[in-house]
């Protein structure tokens, strides 16, 4: 296997990784990452396959098992009762249980309430130049999911700050004191959840917290240790995700030009699509192998584990014409920025629906919006992410 070398902390390439994709693509669909000392899959071809391939998956072997460091027993006991992690039958379980309330009915009830909140959101945008992924892109996902929930939208900034110091455990440049941050959080949110739940049992609501709560299938129900893992999830997969595929699409439509058309009724699901494969939140997965598995020529063996470089597959040149060119009129097809397979992400739809509710909204009441200052990406690989939009309306 040929290999390739690239720290995922390096500055010039957080800011633009997309050459080092481009060059590992053309040199091979497998190649190893020296920096992660692990394979990595660059084309789509080889990314789609492991996906869905069910010889790998999210779970750490039980043999491999390291024992877990005190400190971060917080945050890995939420993360043992997260479907994210599981894997047949527990993940099938989790999820079956989860798709029961988390319906299409729940996310498209949110609909009219995210265009009054977009609304609102814009009503309050300073004349002077501000930031519009603190004003907007981030407000949207957390008080959306929180209604959704029908946790008080007013915890929004608690649970963004819990949120954010867990999420920061998945990035490249983790340090003891992220991890220390991360454990105190999880503690923190858990003890939250925990009351919350036990106040929605004896008070039910038409809310995804309740409906998770009584979701049930031949007598088989969420544990509370379950809930809590759900709605954690929920929380941060959505919020992080969104944000970041908000900020990035606001960003390029600003630097490259926008079209009403591609805002319109008749072009935003393609609108959307090429956003987020253009220039996805999420860049990296990673996955074990459970037995022996030969792909695009390299041989695994149990306990292996692989990198699937979504970012990149999404420009690969043999399942995309001109992949480097940001074309929202381009035919949409699945791209790999929602993961695929048993893990393909349950919110998904919910992500969509915000994007193609509030892009259309923004620069119908902004059409003069622009840049204010040049945007900067996040040291938060495998998470792809601006720091700051600084814009003027």
């Amino acid at each position: 296997m040929k290999s390739v070398q690239q720290s995922p902390t390096d500055p010039a390439f957080v800011q633009d990784p997309y050459p080092f994709y481009q060059k590992a693509r053309a040199q091979a669909g497998l190649n190893y990452w020296q920096d992660y000392g692990m394979p990595a899959a660059f084309r789509r071809a080889a990314v789609h396959a492991i996906l869905r391939d069910r010889r790998f998956g999210r779970e750490i072997p039980a043999e491999l098992a390291q024992p877990a460091p005190a400190h971060l027993a917080p945050f890995l006991a939420v993360e043992a009762h997260s479907m994210l992690e599981a894997e047949p039958p527990r993940h099938t379980r989790l999820r079956r249980l989860v798709m029961r309330a988390f319906t299409s009915r729940q996310i498209a009830a949110q609909r009219e309430d995210l265009q009054y909140l977009c609304h609102d959101l814009i009503d309050a945008f300073p004349d002077q130049p501000f930031d519009l992924l603190a004003a907007y892109c981030t407000q949207i996902p957390v008080i959306t999911i929180c209604r959704l929930l029908g946790v008080p939208s007013d915890m929004a900034p608690q649970l963004l700050r819990w949120s954010h110091d867990m999420v920061a455990m998945y990035q490249a440049r983790k340090t003891h004191e992220t991890e220390l941050a991360a454990a105190k959080a999880s503690a923190e949110f858990a003890h939250f959840l925990r009351a919350y739940i036990t106040k929605r049992r004896s008070d039910p609501r038409d809310d995804l917290l309740t409906h998770l709560i009584t979701a049930e299938e031949e007598g088989d129900k969420l544990s509370a240790d379950e809930l809590i893992g759900t709605c954690i999830l929920l929380l941060n997969a959505g919020h992080e995700a969104t944000v970041h595929a908000l900020g990035n699409g606001v960003k390029t439509l600003l630097q490259q030009g926008w079209q009403p058309d591609w805002l319109a009724p008749a072009g935003i699901e393609q609108l959307v699509e090429e956003i987020l494969r253009f220039d996805p939140p999420l860049h990296m997965f990673t996955r074990y192998a459970y037995e022996e598995a030969e792909v695009m020529g390299h041989s695994f063996q149990r306990g292996d584990q692989v990198a699937l470089l979504l970012a990149s597959a999404n420009r690969d040149p043999a399942a995309e014409e001109a992949p480097e060119v940001f074309d929202p009129t381009r035919p949409a097809r699945t791209n790999m920025s929602f993961g695929g397979g048993l893990h393909f992400c349950v919110g998904a739809p919910l992500a969509r629906m915000e994007m193609q509710i509030a892009l259309p909204i923004l620069f119908d009441r902004c059409p003069d919006l622009a840049l204010a200052a040049p945007p900067d990406y996040s040291n938060s690989y495998h998470f792809h992410g601006l720091t700051h939009l600084m814009v003027t309306r």
